[in-house]
């Protein structure tokens, strides 16, 4: 199925990473759910953006019902089911190096959190749309990790934990879905210059980032978002339970 031919959920796509997968898609011409949970402005600025062919729907990503009904509005409102699901939505979490978390203070409470906004949320947004997946025998399933998985140059251990289950969820879905027709398969990016989420990062860090890339940049969101766009397309089909760096070569797996 062409790209411009899916309904697209794209999971916390109010800012950062998530807008620009959102724009991404809408510049392909694709239906857009720009799901957010609190920053409602935000994101209707962005469906304003893309168009006619996006819609802002509030939902909390780790409420069942919430996403059920966020995927049975956006169905009805675009008149087709749900295609395609980027799980993008950080819950709860920034990168600050300087005011982490360390070994001695980090507490489980705090790895449940992140464990739940991966792979819970995950979850809830795949079941949500596997009924009228199964049916069209298509899906696309697209997971946002982190290049932290293989190289942890700073151990934010609650959140590359839970991206390192997030993998292994991505992976076992992959192996039951794909004789539906449906792919699922993991996009990380590493450090991405800059957003929210990244704001509180030392420019040394990003720095350091450009020194020691063979590319000598930092991954902007846009560029990370648009390979996102290779495992919705057509291009990807023979391609299910993989996991891509998009970090300018940083880490080479």
């Amino acid at each position: 199925m062409e790209i411009k031919d899916q309904l697209v959920v794209v999971t916390g796509a109010s800012r950062g990473l998530g807008a620009e997968i959102a724009k991404s898609f809408g510049r392909e011409k694709a239906n857009v759910v720009v799901n957010y949970y609190q920053s409602e402005e935000k994101a209707w600025e962005i469906a304003r953006e893309i168009g006619s062919h996006a819609l802002a729907v509030q939902a909390d990503v780790m409420d069942k019902q919430q996403v059920e009904d966020m995927f049975i509005k956006a169905e009805r409102h675009f008149k087709q089911p749900v295609t395609t699901v980027i799980n993008n939505a950080l819950v709860g979490f920034k990168f600050d190096a300087v005011n982490r978390k360390n070994a001695e203070t980090i507490t489980w409470k705090e790895y449940q959190s992140q464990l739940e906004g991966s792979v819970k949320a995950a979850l809830i947004t795949i079941q949500a749309g596997l009924k009228g997946m199964r049916e069209m025998e298509f899906g696309r399933v697209i997971n946002i990790g982190t290049n932290l998985l293989q190289n942890p140059v700073v151990p934010y251990h609650d959140y590359t934990t839970s991206k390192s289950a997030l993998l292994g969820f991505t992976r076992n879905m992959a192996s039951e879905l794909g004789q539906h027709g449906i792919t699922v398969n993991m996009v990380s990016g590493g450090l991405l210059e800059k957003t929210d989420a990244s704001a509180s990062t030392p420019d040394q860090v990003f720095e350091a980032i450009r020194e020691t890339t063979p590319l000598k940049k930092v991954t902007s969101p846009k560029e990370a978002a648009d390979a996102v766009l290779f495992f919705a397309s057509p291009w990807s089909r023979a391609v299910t339970g993989q996991n891509l760096v998009v970090d300018g070569g940083l880490v080479m797996d």
